[in-house]
């Protein structure tokens, strides 16, 4: 139930990307199915991608006091919204950089927000010893 929870979650930070960055566009009629791909889509990306970037451009995210983060979340956003488009055709794009950029941290700050009030099951066990 979680997992659906968390996946609900992260669609609808991609629609609030989508919604408040001008250089994210989905196609019309798609409707929630484009963002629920693209959720599954970008969970999967940062799930075997995102750990290997993040190792490669360890010194430069050391340097920057973890701000390269920031860049390495904008593209697996951008590497996302491309297998989406030429693997999947499933209409979701970004324009460039900057909007990737500023759509990842939309993605994430909302994903962090809602991402509060799902309770874990480590938080369970904690509360009972």
């Amino acid at each position: 139930m979680k997992l659906i929870i968390r996946w609900a979650i992260g669609a609808f930070s991609l629609f609030v990307a989508a919604w408040a960055v001008t250089g994210i566009h989905v196609d019309d009629g798609g409707g929630w199915i484009v963002y629920a791909v693209m959720a599954v889509i970008l969970g999967l990306v940062n799930a075997f991608v995102r750990p290997l970037l993040k190792l490669l451009t360890c010194p430069l995210i050391l340097l920057t006091l973890g701000l390269f983060t920031l860049v390495v979340n904008a593209l697996t956003l951008l590497l996302s919204a491309w297998v989406a488009n030429n693997l999947f055709s499933v209409g979701f794009y970004i324009d460039g950089f900057w909007p990737a950029l500023w759509g990842a941290l939309i993605v994430s700050i909302v994903s962090v927000v809602l991402n509060v009030f799902v309770k874990d099951d480590d938080d369970k066990k904690d509360k009972h010893r």
